[in-house]
């Protein structure tokens, strides 16, 4: 490649990345501290088991998907925490892999309960959205293990998807994501 196919290549520069994370940090009116009580992230999988879209409704047997969400997140020293998760996923039918950058919100509620939402922007698609959640956490008691707690999450992605030149689809859908947190 020559000097000139790099600049104008369909790459998304690190520097996108970085305007991204903050604009998202100022998006939400969170303000990181400086010396953040704790940091740590998760992993997982997410099954969208049934999606409405375009008038139909399809569920995860007609067109097989998962999604495999890896996070980080800053606790501050309440109960707000901002969390940052990109997550490639996997499509059957048209066969797609795709990734979606998800900063957001979640607050412990109680109980190791959280509820929150995360900004969408589905990375080289015209869909963007949000996604509200709730998740339940259940502790793992080892001495010196990595994982913390394993946890279930309720996902509700809403997208708005305007595609030049072609219909309006705006999928919503109800998924399920099953995950460690460390």
């Amino acid at each position: 490649m020559n000097r000139k196919t790099l600049k104008t290549g369909n790459t998304i520069p690190v520097r996108f990345w970085l305007h991204a994370v903050v604009g998202a940090a100022l998006m939400f009116g969170i303000v990181l501290p400086t010396q953040a009580q704790n940091i740590g992230g998760h992993m997982g999988f997410v099954l969208p088991l049934v999606t409405h879209a375009g008038g139909q409704t399809t569920n995860l047997g007609d067109n097989f998907s998962i999604g495999f969400p890896v996070g980080i997140t800053v606790k501050g020293k309440g109960r707000t925490n901002f969390d940052m998760e990109l997550v490639p996923s996997i499509q059957d039918s048209p066969r797609a892999v795709t990734l979606t950058f998800h900063p957001g919100v979640v607050w412990s509620v109680g109980h190791d309960f959280g509820v929150g939402v995360r900004a969408a922007f589905d990375v080289n698609s015209s869909q963007f959205g949000f996604t509200p959640l709730v998740n339940k956490s259940w502790p793992i008691h080892t001495d010196n293990g990595f994982f913390k707690a394993y946890f279930v999450e309720a996902d509700l992605p809403v997208r708005f998807n305007r595609p030049t030149g072609g219909p309006a689809t705006n999928p919503v859908t109800f998924a399920m994501h099953f995950g460690l947190g460390f």
